[in-house]
């Protein structure tokens, strides 16, 4: 079972030529209202994927979350621990380019109530994957962390949008995923700077118990745990959006995983996920399923030991 905790927004998506500069106004022809929210889309990814899947979070008493929660039920994730407050729905301003670059504002309205109450004890246990990220306020992930874990639980963190892990939540997390921006992130709370990607995951996990992936864009992925690091490449497409490319691979990574996949398979689904979902516009609706990512795997090498 993956157990999901985090935000649920809706998504304002503007197709424009090219990304505003500061202080430029770009117009666009049209754009779109979808759900998303780092939480949601990667409860979606993962209930696509075929993992019974439940979403914990907060929505406000609107129409953007009603929405939200429908499409959660349309891709069979289980929404009874979405609650209900006073705040309105989270909202996301994405600007998309010509070459599907993408560029977010985000206010998170009622994700910054989320709070480790609504999961109750019974939610956790050996049998859960609990999936985290940081667009909720991140002293409720850590306390959820410290419960699942003391309940047998694997706990992965997706550290996005980058920000601060304290030392002692290290050791809770099975799995903390990061792309290039957010592992120079993490790298230099512990003074390793000026490397590139791959470096600064080889110096950080000789820091931290943490097993690391580190999602790569066009050049793939790479994971370190338990001594061995794999690498895996990424499918040959043409982008029409990127946004939720990060949030599939990591839903897809967590459903693998509790599918009982090793972490090579877990990869190698994750990346062709990914890739998927930059073939379309918006967040939710793009997000690939379990036979369209297994349509494809076998365009996709799998996972090297390096």
């Amino acid at each position: 079972m993956i157990l999901v905790f985090g935000s649920i927004n809706a998504d304002l998506v503007f197709p424009v030529e090219t990304l505003p500069k500061p202080g430029e106004t770009v117009l666009g022809a049209d754009y779109l209202t979808v759900p998303g929210g780092k939480g949601a889309n990667q409860a979606v990814a993962a209930g696509r994927f075929g993992a019974p899947t439940r979403m914990a979070g907060m929505v406000g008493d609107d129409d953007f979350g009603r929405a939200a929660v429908a499409e959660l039920h349309a891709a069979k994730v289980d929404a009874a621990l979405v609650a209900t407050g006073g705040a309105p729905t989270g909202c996301a301003a994405i600007c998309v380019d010509a070459n599907g670059e993408n560029q977010i504002a985000v206010a998170g309205g009622a994700n910054r109530t989320v709070h480790a109450g609504l999961v109750p004890d019974d939610a956790l246990g050996p049998d859960t994957t609990v999936l985290l990220q940081m667009e909720v306020p991140l002293e409720e992930n850590w306390r959820l962390a410290d419960r699942a874990k003391a309940a047998g639980a694997r706990v992965i963190l997706n550290n996005a949008p980058a920000a601060h892990i304290p030392d002692d939540i290290w050791p809770v997390l099975d799995y903390v995923i990061c792309n290039e921006l957010e592992i120079a992130a993490a790298a230099e709370r512990f003074g390793i700077t000026g490397r590139d990607p791959e470096d600064a995951a080889d110096a950080l996990r000789a820091k931290v118990p943490t097993a690391l992936v580190v999602t790569l864009g066009s050049d793939g992925a790479l994971a370190l745990a338990h001594e061995a690091k794999w690498r895996v490449g990424a499918l040959k497409i043409d982008p029409v959006d990127t946004t939720a490319a990060g949030d599939s691979f990591v839903g897809a990574f967590a459903a693998g995983l509790d599918e009982g996949q090793d972490l090579p398979d877990a990869l190698h689904h994750a990346s062709v996920a990914g890739a998927l979902t930059c073939l379309a516009a918006g967040a939710m609706p793009s997000i690939a399923d379990r036979a369209a990512i297994d349509a494809r795997l076998g365009e996709l090498s799998p996972p090297r030991p390096q």
